[in-house]
This record gives C-alpha cells, structure tokens and sequence, in this order.
C-alpha cells in the first residue's frame, strides 16, 4: 500500500510500508495471572516493555508490531542487542500507529530512563551505559511513550481497474467500508479482499488485488484512496485432476464430485468440491488447487489431492441428562475394508432404563433389568461400479424400556436387519430405498405385542446447512415412508415420518440466528393396541420438547400410563446469540406431543417448555448447556431440566 502524506506547506510524498500482523500471539500460560520478565544475571539483560498513551486495544496492536514484546522472555546478552531491539521498535511502532489511521502520531523511547532515537552502526552511549550499569542486579526498563493524535478518517474512496477506469459495479455494501470510517489500512486491504472475492463469485477466477494508493492531509485529517483490482474473464470449470488417492480408486473419489468442467467458476463451488470428496470416510484431507492460466477452451483447471486417514478407528463417548440418567457408547470403524473405501462400522451402548423411584444399589436382578443395551453393525460400499449410488447393510439389536414405572411407557427386545440403495444427486439431496426385516417384542399397558415383518423403507434427504453441527444458514429435510408388511398375526401398518428445520442469521458474522423445527409423525393400518410400541410416537427430550422425560409425552392407557401414539407433532424455536466470539446465549422453546389418532388433530395435549442454553463455541463445535423448565407440567415432572453435549440442540 503506497501511502502519499500532505502537510500543511505543501505536497510533500513520503512513502511508507504498513506493516500487517496477523493474530495476536497467545500468552500462554504466564499470560493468565500476570507476566514477569526473565531474572537478571551476569550475562544477560531482561527488560521489561511499559508502553503509555494508548489504550487497551490500540496497545495491544502496538505490542503485536514490537519486537521487543514478541522477545520479552528472550533476554539479550548485551546492551547492544537490546538497543538494536528498540531502536527497530521504534519504526514499527511508528508503522502500526499509520496502519491504524494515526498519521499525526509522535513516538518516544526511554532506555533505564534514556531517551534513544533511531541509529545506525553503534548504539548511543548514554542509554548503553544505563543499561550495562543494571546487568545483573535489575531489569532494565523500557518504556515507549506514544502521542496517537486524532484518527484519520476516509474522505474519498474510489476502485479503479487495471487501465485507471473507475469500477463502479461492486455492492458498496459488500465493502464494508465508507467515507467517514477510520483511514485504516487493514480495512482498506480488507475491503480490496473483498472486491476480489466479490469478482471470483461472479465467475471470474483470476481477479488479482492491484495497488492501493492512499494520499493523506494532515491539515484536515483526511484520506483519500483508490482501490485497485484486475478483473479476470469470465471462465467455468475446466478439468478435475485427482491425485494421492493410492489406497482409494479414483472412481470412488470421482462420484463424490459433482462438479463438471463447463459448470459456472465460483469459490463456493471449489469449497464443495472439497467438502463432497471428504464425506468419503476413508479420506483425510482434501486440496483444491486452481490453475493460474487458463486452458485452450478457455477453462480454469483445477488439481484435488487428497490423503488417506488411518483406516482403523476405536472410540467411546458418554452423556448425562438430569432426567434420563448417564449412558455409554464405543465403537470400532474400519473405512477402508476391501480397498474401495469400504466402510464397516460395528457400535455398542448402554444407557440406564427408566425405573421410577426404585435406586439400584447392588449387581442382582433388578441391576440387570434397569440396564438396556444396542449393538449395531453397519456397512457401506461406494459408488458401486463407479456411479453415484451406495450400497448400505445394517444390523440392530436393542434391548430398551421407555417412560419407567411412574410414566409408563414400553419394553422392547428387537433384532433388525436391511439393505438398501442409496443415489446421490447431488452433495447435499439423496433418495435411499431397500428392505428391512424386524422381529419384535414389545409390552406396555395395552399388552405384548410380537411381530414379525418386511419393511420396505424410502427415503429422502436434503441439507443445504453450512455445518453439521453449528448451521448458520440452510435448511434440513428428512423424510422416510415405510409400509410393513406383517408375517404373522399381526396387521401390516404404513410408518411416515418427517423433519424439517431452517435456520437464518441475520447479520453477516452469523452472530444472530434464528433457528426452527418441526417435526410430523403419522402410522395408518392398524389400530393403536396392535402397532408395536416402538413404532409409535413419543415426544420429550433432549431432541424434542426439553425440560420433560424422554419420550415421556403422548397418550394415556385407562391405567394412567404412557402407551404412545399413532402421529407425532413437535416444533421449537430459537434465537442464537453470540455474546462473544466464544460464548453464546440461546432462549428457546419448545412445544409437542403425541397422539392417538392417525394424524395430529390435537386432542390429546400439547406440551410446552421454554429455556435457556450456554454455548461455549469451540473448534470442533458448541459445547451445549440447555435448562429447560415444563409450562405445563403433569404430577411428577421435574420443574428443571438440564441437557449437556456437543453441537447444537438441532
């Protein structure tokens, strides 16, 4: 960035390099309780760094442009090298007061209270002999006096293309930047990114940053800039080469590319080009490289190479609710089974069942039975013979009891096994269909129901979510329609489910978000007491309406308990805040129940429940603390519940 200064006698340039630093260091841990220098000894001499005149935020990019901060606990072994030091800060001190629209600022050193200055070859005397004087008996002080002065604010602002025309085609808005905000030069350069990335969405990939040029008058406190950028042509996709994918056949990698050359140039398509090839469990790591030249058809070719993982996977998880107790989960994964990038993936959990007021306190029968278990095997092979179409196998064996003695609900023992075609569309909508077999028990209040049946599963999947576990924007979509053929006594049933949730931030950060859920349920065919009570519906939890048991809500026996219903509804909503760029606020509430008939008509009541959650944002996502409390408790309900995991609530 060229920066011209114009002082009150006449256009005098002065050209200057504004020096931009990237993240603040972390103060590790001597940083959280307060930082000391170095001891002094004989051969060395720590320092320590006061800087005065500027407040919190302006010190701390002042600190990050020093280098006697960045050194503070590399103490020099002379006089010299500290001096070097300093005088170098003094410069950098001085850039990073411009970089931050303080042109008219004055910067003053003092070392073991000697002024010092800017030198070249061997340093002053005077604060040499301060300093040497302390060697081993103090820390020598260090102390940089800044004078800021006024802020320099934008008094015109102007892009220009590579032949000086000005652009005006670009969204002011998507500058970020206007006349009147602070002349600082990491806004201008940000505001440059942006216009490039504003030019490489409209299909231009090789728009490149030019010059920006910055004229400031020190006698109005003004800046005036221009912009430049070089608009590249409009270009689509070209050739998609694949590369380090040894262990994995390049067809595989291939069918998870949904990109083909001719399709409109864009950032977010490359983006998704990376994140649709590492939904392949076998790879690591996934680059995308653009080619800095166009191709003879005028195309941008693009390079992916991608790394495997380590094929084998052991891991264990744990959860807690204050109302459903604690619950165990290790699995085993192998992704690459047969050197296709074969997934096989075998899963066990255990949870602690639902038992009213009754406590276990020793190993005997009763501690078995409060104990419910699943075991699930799953197996997927990809792009079966190179198309976009998975192969999936799946086995299950549960053993589960739902609600507990004082809420009723139901014990199950069930063992079930599938197969099915899944087609992928594209990266984010597919269809799967197969067959299921299940043989069952299940008792409740209405009896024991043994069931024996086909299933013949459909389903559909979109999600446009820019995260699977913290989504800022998109929507989710789940639907599955089931017809169960019985073999036995028992009637065949039509099972239909669906999900829907969206979510939508109102300001560019995502720091607001609104987020949405609802959820139906519906099974037609056969009469509530013949349908197997894990085929029915039950809302509450930590999935479903906080603050209540889960699955704890639908309809009552003539006994009082819970039996569950033939429809589910469910809807909740929530505003999520960022309060800070790591915690965050989410009121929320809840509401929905289930019901006897075929389809919601609301008869039996809905269950509300409101709350509110503590994120805790990390790298690998939120961590979730919801407390809920039921609007409209039954006898029994707790008046708060607490929920703790990873991830948002949906």
């Amino acid at each position: 960035m060229r920066v011209r200064r114009l002082d009150h006698k006449a256009g005098i340039a002065v050209a200057a390099l504004l020096t931009l630093v990237g993240l603040r260091p972390a103060q590790a841990f001597f940083g959280l309780f307060g930082e000391s220098p170095p001891d002094p000894t004989p051969t060395t001499l720590p320092y320590q760094l006061t800087i005065e005149g500027a407040d919190r935020a302006l010190r701390q990019k002042l600190e990050d442009a020093s280098l006697l901060y960045k050194l503070r606990q590399d103490a020099p072994q002379d006089a010299e090298t500290l001096l070097s030091r300093a005088a170098r800060d003094l410069n950098q001190i001085t850039d990073a007061l411009w970089a931050e629209g303080y042109y008219n600022a004055r910067v003053a050193m003092r070392v073991a209270g000697q002024p010092l200055s800017s030198f070249e070859g061997e340093a002053p005397q005077g604060p040499r002999r301060a300093a040497d004087q302390l060697r081993g008996r103090a820390v020598v002080p260090v102390t940089v006096e800044v004078q800021p002065g006024s802020r320099f604010v934008l008094r015109a602002l102007r892009i220009e293309g590579p032949q000086g025309q000005t652009i005006t085609d670009v969204p002011l808005r998507r500058l970020r930047l206007a006349t009147g905000d602070p002349a600082s030069a990491p806004e201008l350069r940000a505001a440059q990114a942006r216009i490039v990335d504003y030019y490489r969405g409209q299909s231009r990939p090789l728009t490149t940053p030019g010059e920006i040029d910055a004229t400031v008058n020190h006698a109005t406190g003004t800046m005036d800039a221009v912009i430049r950028v070089r608009p590249g042509v409009v270009a689509p996709i070209g050739q998609i080469a694949v590369n380090g994918n040894a262990g994995v056949p390049e067809h595989v990698v291939r069918s998870f590319i949904y990109a083909r050359p001719g399709d409109a140039y864009s950032p977010d398509a490359v983006a998704a080009i990376r994140k649709s090839v590492l939904k392949i469990p076998a790879l690591g790591s996934a680059r995308v490289r653009e080619a800095e030249t166009l191709d003879a058809a005028g195309q941008l070719p693009l390079d992916m190479t991608v790394t495997e993982r380590p094929l084998r996977l052991i891991g264990a998880s744990a959860r807690f609710s204050s109302l459903d107790g604690p619950g165990l989960r290790a699995y085993w994964e192998h992704r690459n089974l047969f050197g296709g990038a074969e997934q096989l993936r075998i899963e066990g959990e255990t949870f602690k069942l639902p038992d009213g007021d009754r406590h276990i306190h020793k190993l005997d029968k009763s501690f078995i039975n409060s104990v419910g278990g699943r075991l699930k095997l799953s197996f997927m092979k990809p792009a079966l013979y190179g198309t976009r179409n998975d192969l999936v196998i799946g086995l299950l064996a549960e053993r589960d009891r739902t609600g507990g003695d004082r809420y009723g609900g139901y014990g199950l023992e069930l063992f079930e096994g599938s197969v099915g075609i899944r087609h992928r569309f594209t990266d984010n909508f597919f269809v799967q269909g197969g067959l299921r077999y299940e043989i069952g028990r299940t008792t409740d209040s209405l009896g024991t129901v043994r069931y024996s049946a086909i299933g013949v599963p459909l389903s559909v999947n979109y999600d446009s979510t820019d995260s699977l576990l913290d989504p800022t924007k998109g929507m989710r979509f789940v639907a599955q329609s089931t017809p169960y053929f019985s073999i036995g006594k028992t009637p065949s049933f039509f099972e239909n489910r669906m999900q829907v949730s969206a979510y939508h931030a109102f300001d560019e950060d995502a720091r607001y978000i609104l987020a949405g859920r609802l959820a139906l349920g519906s099974v037609t065919g056969a009469g509530i007491a013949e349908t197997p009570a894990n085929h029915r519906f039950y809302a509450g939890g930590a999935g479903s309406v906080r603050g209540y048991r889960s699955r704890s809500l639908g309809p009552l026996a003539p006994d009082g308990r819970l039996i569950g219903g033939r429809s589910l509804f469910e809807a909740s909503v929530e505003m999520r805040v960022k309060v800070t760029d790591t915690i965050g606020i989410v009121p929320f509430i809840d509401a929905g129940g289930a019901f006897e008939s075929a389809y919601p008509d609301f008869r039996d009541k809905v269950r509300f429940a409101a709350g509110l959650g503590l994120r805790y944002y990390t790298a690998i996502g939120p961590i979730r603390l919801d407390v809920a409390t039921p609007l409209n408790r039954r006898k029994g309900d707790k008046p708060i519940a607490f929920y703790i995991s990873i991830g948002q609530a949906f």
